[in-house]
């Protein structure tokens, strides 16, 4: 057997094809469970079906198929448009995450942070404590930036500071605002009533009702977190990049809150 081709073969190859296997690692684990699966799956049959009939020489399905091949990157780029976006955001905040932790370590200053951040929180985790005792069914979200894309052009502007009772009084069942999401910006709540786009993942336990799955859309698309209190149950969920952990108690809420925000 010859293996004259490994005395070319460079680190720099080697890198290359580490590098291509986090890159193929990472896209996968952002798009398994969802549809964009099936549609990659799709893409590829499609790809392989043009590879055969071009060897077979069939003149006429070889011109339909490479019409489509030539404008696939294009069509590729429309298709998994919100996977591209989330792919780009996880790397934009892994960038901005160790960017702070440095400032942190550098300054010393991590611990005041938290602590001013645990003393804005408070109101929140009341507020989450009560509605969770009386099973009232709320959403929160935990946005950096006001992105009107996604609150605005649906919801209800308040632009207040954060209260509990102003939450509970938004959610309050026969509130005309409880429907939809509150989403807090700098721990002012900039709207009520907002409608969020709807997680398409076909992994996620079916006794998520519509609250949890747009907890899950919103934080698939933006770097946004969330906050689901259920209505059935008064379980108290965080959600995060699509993930969400069920069932937290109002002190590991805060923590995460406290580390997050």
């Amino acid at each position: 057997m010859d293996f004259s081709f490994l005395s070319e073969f460079r680190l720099l190859d080697f890198i290359d094809i580490i590098l291509v296997a986090i890159i193929i690692y990472y896209v996968y684990s952002l798009i398994k469970g969802t549809i964009a699966v099936n549609i990659l799956i799709g893409v590829g049959l499609f790809y392989g079906i043009y590879l055969v009939v071009k060897q077979l020489e069939m003149k006429l399905l070889t011109e339909i198929f490479g019409g489509f091949i030539s404008v696939g990157s294009i069509a590729l780029i429309v298709v998994f448009q919100q996977e591209i976006r989330r792919f780009l955001l996880h790397i934009g905040k892994n960038i901005s995450m160790r960017r702070k932790k440095y400032l942190w370590s550098f300054f010393g200053s991590k611990k005041s942070v938290e602590n001013s951040n645990a003393d804005s929180i408070k109101p929140i985790i009341e507020a989450c404590r009560s509605m969770s005792k009386t099973k009232t069914g709320a959403l929160l979200i935990f946005s950096k930036y006001f992105d009107e894309e996604y609150y605005q052009s649906s919801g209800v502007p308040i632009d207040a500071p954060v209260s509990k009772a102003l939450i509970e009084s938004i959610f309050f069942k026969n509130s005309p605002l409880h429907d939809g999401a509150v989403v807090i910006v700098d721990y002012r709540v900039m709207t009520a009533s907002s409608i969020l786009p709807i997680s398409d993942s076909e992994d996620l336990p079916p006794q998520f009702g519509l609250r949890h799955r747009a907890a899950i859309g919103v934080t698939e698309i933006s770097e946004a977190i969330a906050v689901v209190v259920s209505e059935e149950t008064g379980e108290i969920s965080f959600a995060k990049d699509g993930n969400v952990n069920i069932d937290l108690t109002p002190e590991e809420l805060e923590k995460i809150l406290i580390e997050e925000l």
